[in-house]
């Protein structure tokens, strides 16, 4: 059973939304992928939201460009957390995706990642599952930690370098 959602409104958000699928996969949560227009299939795309609960999700991920709907449709219909990824667009670069996902109405919250910043929404849902799965945790602690690393060891070759260069 899936235990994240991730949808887009359209198949051009597939190569930004593949970011969050394959941080999932990283770290071993099972997720379902769907491209519903909230605008052209609004009555499925009604039940895909108001059913994700009962299909196990926990989280969606949901990314939307230029009006930016989905995010802001989900977190109304669905009672756990959204994370809305806006989608940059050709007409004002993304911002208008980003505005209008940030500009939720008061009670109706959408987690809202930097533009294209579908691999920190993968993150973000899985930090939201973690708070109740300790190998979960541990698997983003270890993350954490090699991220830590990886810049360690950016600067001591960059250390190497400039002391060869002396």
């Amino acid at each position: 059973m899936a235990q994240v959602g991730i949808v887009m409104g359209s198949d051009s958000d597939l190569p930004v939304m593949k970011k969050a699928a394959e941080v999932l996969d990283e770290f071993g949560i099972s997720y379902e992928m769907n491209i519903i227009s909230a605008h052209r299939e609004p009555d499925l795309f009604f039940e895909w939201a108001k059913g994700a609960k009962d299909r196990g999700i926990k989280v969606i991920i949901a990314g939307a460009g230029m009006a930016a709907h989905l995010p802001g449709m989900c977190a109304a219909l669905f009672p756990l957390p959204v994370i809305g990824v806006p989608m940059h667009t050709t007409s004002l670069g993304g911002r208008d995706s980003l505005y209008s996902i940030v500009q939720m109405p008061s009670g109706i919250p959408v987690a809202t990642v930097a533009i294209g910043g579908a691999k920190n929404a993968g993150i973000l849902a899985a930090k939201i599952l973690a708070v109740s799965d300790e190998a979960l945790l541990e698997k983003l602690e270890k993350y954490s930690a090699d991220m830590a690393a990886e810049v360690m060891a950016k600067d001591a070759r960059l250390k190497e370098e400039m002391r060869s260069k002396d």
